[in-house]
């Protein structure tokens, strides 16, 4: 009975935790999909679409890609091209306006925008803001735009308010990591926490029954020391050394686990060389 209630248990455990894991991957890519729109309704303006493509916290930037589309009179060939040279004007964030000649055909373009604020150290809880305006002239006149906004980067969600001010498309962006990044950055502290004192637990157990050197231990103890180093690395979207995950587990994770390997075999040479063995 009682294996049955357990084996009923773990099946509702697995079943609940895999309903939360798509429930939280259903939410992000809601996010992900979700369209900010500064809108302008005038039937000759400049339709701009763009998205944020990726995210690079050790860079403090991130890549905005933008695809122009001319509308009404400002534009020929079905909006593939301006019908005069024009010439969108960006924020100081964004690096560099971009003038496309008329007569020719448009391509998307992308784009770095500096971000700011928040720091690569505080890794998973690091959070950037960044001020995106877009206007646009057309022989140097000023022209409406409506602009929308999408993230697509699977690492960072983001949070925005949109707006149109004095003629120009303003974006107001705010990005940080997102909720599965969060709880995997979470397990790995706790594994890593969990693999040091299952390795002092082994040693107190092997030093206070003075086991000697029992090699098979020891060579997992040695696995794990090195083990957890290539477990860092894969950490979603590779954090600097140095961050909140170092600091809060893994550094003292390797001190643990390498100076119960180190006691382990200190203590166990003596007991081999004294023959007190058990």
């Amino acid at each position: 009975m009682v294996r049955r209630l357990t084996a009923v248990a773990a099946g509702l455990a697995a079943l609940a935790a895999i309903g939360l894991g798509t429930w939280l991957q259903i939410d992000e890519r809601h996010s992900l999909g979700t369209a900010h729109t500064a809108p302008h309704t005038a039937p000759d303006r400049i339709d701009v679409h763009a998205s944020i493509q990726r995210v690079d916290a050790g860079a403090r930037e991130l890549t905005l890609r933008l695809l122009v589309v001319p509308r009404g009179d400002l534009a020929e060939a079905g909006g593939l091209s301006p019908a005069s040279a024009l010439t969108l004007l960006t924020s100081a964030a964004v690096r560099g306006d971009l003038r496309f000649p008329a007569h020719t055909r448009i391509s998307s373009v992308d784009v770095p925008v500096s971000l700011e604020g928040g720091s690569a150290a505080d890794y998973p809880f690091d959070a950037y803001w960044t001020a995106i305006e877009v206007s646009a002239q057309m022989d140097g006149a000023a022209v409406p735009v409506n602009m929308t906004l999408t993230g697509r980067d699977p690492l960072f969600t983001q949070l925005v308010t949109a707006a149109h001010s004095q003629g120009a498309a303003t974006f107001e962006v705010t990005v940080e990591r997102t909720t599965s990044v969060l709880l995997f950055a979470l397990f790995m502290m706790a594994a890593m926490w969990a693999l040091a004192g299952s390795v002092a637990t082994a040693t107190w157990y092997l030093v206070s029954r003075r086991r000697g050197l029992v090699w098979p231990a020891l060579g997992w103890m040695a696995a794990t020391l090195f083990a957890l180093a290539a477990f860092r690395t894969t950490a979603p979207g590779t954090p600097p050394f140095g961050c909140l995950v170092d600091y809060a587990a893994f550094l003292w994770a390797e001190v643990v686990i390498a100076v119960a390997l180190t006691c382990t075999v200190i203590a166990g040479a003596r007991a081999e060389f004294t023959g007190t063995t058990r």
